[in-house]
């Protein structure tokens, strides 16, 4: 039995990986495991890449993912999905957003956006690289919720799923962390993608 969880988070500036990481850090620290989180923002105020590591257990050492590691990856964009894709060990779940924003080299034409990324998941889903692969529309789901900005709050519901934590948790995580203001539409967007692959 592994005495720790990995859990690699990635996006861009903005798409709220920072929040999802609190949300999740509420919800462990809630049932008492042993927690390191560690936050690289890079160029985020330029759209660059944010990730996050989250470690929890009985015995956590470092907060620090190597790559093959991570046992989920959740992605709030899919090129994120395939840059962040070499941490994930062998079986493990992505849970991904199928949301694609162009970054700075892509603008410019210097570079052209991977077309082919989700279909290239899905053949390592089907080999069995990738254990489960969740590919969810996260953007439209918060839309239909009423915040378009709480994305990565409907992949935090579809990650939920699998990890060891009553929905209850989450949505105390919510309400401990959200602006009075927003706080129904993320519940809202949180218990959409919690229920998004058992509808």
């Amino acid at each position: 039995m592994k005495n720790n969880t990995s859990i690699l988070m990635g996006g861009v500036g903005g798409q709220g990986i920072v929040l999802a990481s609190r949300l999740l850090a509420h919800v462990i620290q809630a049932h008492n495991h042993e927690l390191k989180i560690s936050e690289i923002h890079g160029m985020a105020q330029r759209g660059g890449s944010v990730i996050t590591y989250v470690r929890f257990g009985r015995e956590v050492f470092s907060p620090l993912i190597e790559p093959g590691q991570a046992d989920y990856i959740l992605a709030a964009e899919k090129l994120e999905a395939w840059r962040w894709l070499p941490y994930l060990r062998r079986g493990g779940t992505m849970v991904c957003s199928t949301q694609e924003i162009k970054p700075v080299p892509v603008i410019t034409g210097k570079q052209e956006y991977p077309k082919t990324i989700m279909e290239k998941m899905q053949a390592l889903a089907e080999e069995g690289t990738i254990g489960r692969l969740y590919a969810v529309n996260a953007l439209e789901i918060a839309e239909k919720c009423g915040q378009p900005k709480a994305a990565t709050v409907a992949l935090i519901g579809v990650l939920a799923r699998s990890l060891p934590f009553p929905c209850e948790s989450y949505l105390a995580a919510l309400k401990a962390i959200v602006p009075t203001r927003h706080l129904a539409a993320n519940e809202k967007t949180f218990l959409a993608g919690y229920n998004y692959f058992t509808e």
